[in-house]
């Protein structure tokens, strides 16, 4: 078969696999702020979300996002915030986004909106916003 014939049967289904490369390609930044300081949490999709591990932020909290892409009926991005205790971390806000999240006209702090977040003993304040970005930015 000449390969011009080849090419013209190949671009079809090369062509079906670009979305997919897409999203596979996307990742989760987190702006946090604690103590005066930013940083980006970044989060890949993961297949369970049970390996994924809380990050200290400062001496009081706990910081997890957790991106899942497929399966479909489980895809989501669920950002959870522990307060970290002497008797372990307790959950004190949890939020459950959407995947893909819904593209916001007005998207300064990205997909999720600029959150507050308090821990209860010490007074202490975290803040965080999310949106999606290419993998590997």
């Amino acid at each position: 078969m000449p390969i011009a014939a080849q090419l013209r049967r190949l671009i079809p289904a090369a062509a079906l696999w670009l979305p997919l490369a897409a999203v596979a390609a996307e990742q989760v930044a987190c702006r946090y702020s604690y103590g005066g300081e930013t940083r980006v949490l970044v989060a890949a999709p993961v297949a369970s979300p049970y390996a994924v591990p809380a990050l200290a932020v400062g001496s009081f909290f706990q910081f997890r996002v957790v991106f899942r892409s497929e399966p479909a009926d489980l895809a989501s991005i669920k950002v959870y915030t522990y307060a970290d205790r002497d008797e372990g971390p307790v959950i004190i806000h949890q939020a459950t986004y959407a995947y893909p999240p819904p593209a916001a006209a007005d998207a300064r702090y990205g997909f999720t909106g600029l959150h507050f977040v308090y821990e209860p003993l010490r007074d202490s304040e975290l803040q965080y916003w999310c949106r999606m970005e290419p993998a590997g930015r």
